[in-house]
């Protein structure tokens, strides 16, 4: 067949699957063949050793060698090599059901480039998924989801979906590892590409091992690719908010001690240095997200947009390292100005009150300086252009 004439290609990442592989290829044809759909079976070999290479050939099924170890990266390389228009991928472990997929073809045909599959509507059978990820890991990870990047799917990580093939290449997907189950669906929500969900069933596999997925090292993986995938959340906010108490709380104190309403504590000195190592912190915070907002944009990890392109104007090397030198001149300034006063005084006593406040003001700002100051500098190693290497695949 023709690839043009290919609509169709359901494809498989495979790892020693020669328990499972025969059946899941078989209902994959079957389904090709009751819906005369033009399509293709293709399986991207991770490097198996139990012979299903061999398997997968003789029912007819294209198997595509892809070098890099993981997950993601056999998906990276199916994808890569994919003739279908429409690419369904699935798990062969036989846990998915490959002879009921037209519900996933329907939508592609309609004009969604996603569509996932949400295991929670269409059943789970007993002892299928361990209750930890039913009732934990992928609920919560669905609504973090959800909450940072406002994607509609209510299964997060299903392995059963599928998608428009130009879409998805288009999106120039990175990771290697399971966390490439959410990098899809998140790099698709910040393009803003059509999706959808449709039910999906899931029974326990047909293998004798464990599986591949471990669950607290792969939903920690998933866990930190959505905090990491917005910087917003993970720096921005913390790190703002951090700030901003800090200053509201040295600004109350710079005179004096102050009563907390209704009779509460007295804050004093004490509170007033916590409030500013407060700012310090929250100043570093931020400044890791424009050091992560800068190289996921360089990285093509994150899109362009409205915020994000002002962002990078704003915070060039030039202009941190401008503004790093006016804090820096405005801590030695105040610093200098206790200096001052001490000397004055022929080295003797100070105002108790005002002159810790003074010297703790001053040496904050020289550190929020020194931080502003290497930042510029990391700022601008980051904006220096860098070719990434592409994932190899080899067919027979």
């Amino acid at each position: 067949m023709h690839p043009q004439q290919v609509e169709l290609t359901i494809l498989m990442p495979c790892l020693n699957e020669a328990e499972t592989l025969a059946v899941v290829i078989m209902k994959a044809i079957g389904f090709l063949e009751q819906h005369k759909i033009s399509g293709e079976v293709m399986i991207a070999d991770n490097g198996s050793s139990d012979g299903s290479q061999d398997i997968a050939r003789k029912l007819g099924a294209r198997v595509v060698h892809v070098n890099a170890r993981g997950y993601g990266a056999a998906l990276l390389g199916g994808i890569k090599a994919a003739r279908g228009r429409y690419i369904i991928m699935g798990d062969s472990d036989d846990s998915y059901d490959f002879t009921s997929l037209m519900p996933f073809v329907e939508k592609l045909r309609a004009g969604d480039e996603l569509v996932m599959g949400n295991r929670f509507k269409g059943g789970i059978a007993p002892g299928a998924m361990p209750p930890l990820h039913r009732y934990l890991g992928n609920p919560v990870l669905s609504l973090i989801g959800r909450v940072l990047f406002k994607i509609p799917v209510g299964d997060f990580h299903c392995g059963l979906r599928a998608f428009n093939t130009a879409s998805i290449r288009k999106l120039n997907l990175r990771t290697t590892g399971m966390e490439f189950a959410s990098e899809m669906v998140v790099r698709a929500s910040l393009a803003q590409i059509k999706m959808s969900e449709v039910p999906a069933t899931l029974k326990p596999d047909g293998r004798n091992r464990p599986p591949h997925l471990k669950s607290w090292r792969d939903g920690w993986r998933h866990l930190k690719f959505l905090l990491m995938y917005s910087p917003k959340w993970l720096f921005f906010i913390p790190g703002g908010l951090l700030t901003l108490i800090g200053m509201v709380l040295s600004v109350l104190l710079w005179f004096g001690a102050s009563a907390l309403p209704g009779g509460g504590p007295v804050l004093d000195i004490n509170t007033f240095t916590a409030a500013c190592f407060m700012v310090i912190a929250g100043v570093q915070i931020v400044s890791f997200g424009v050091l992560s907002r800068t190289y996921a944009l360089s990285s093509g990890m994150l899109p362009p947009g409205t915020r994000s392109n002002w962002l990078r104007r704003m915070s060039t090397t030039d202009n941190i390292a401008r503004l790093a030198v006016l804090v820096l001149a405005a801590g030695l300034a105040i610093f200098g100005s206790a200096v001052w006063m001490w000397l004055s005084v022929g080295l003797g006593d100070l105002d108790r009150v005002q002159t810790p406040r003074i010297v703790i003001t001053g040496l904050s700002l020289g550190v929020i300086g020194v931080q502003l100051g290497f930042l510029a500098f990391m700022q601008g190693i980051l904006d220096i252009p860098f070719i990434r290497t592409e994932i190899a695949t080899r067919e027979d």
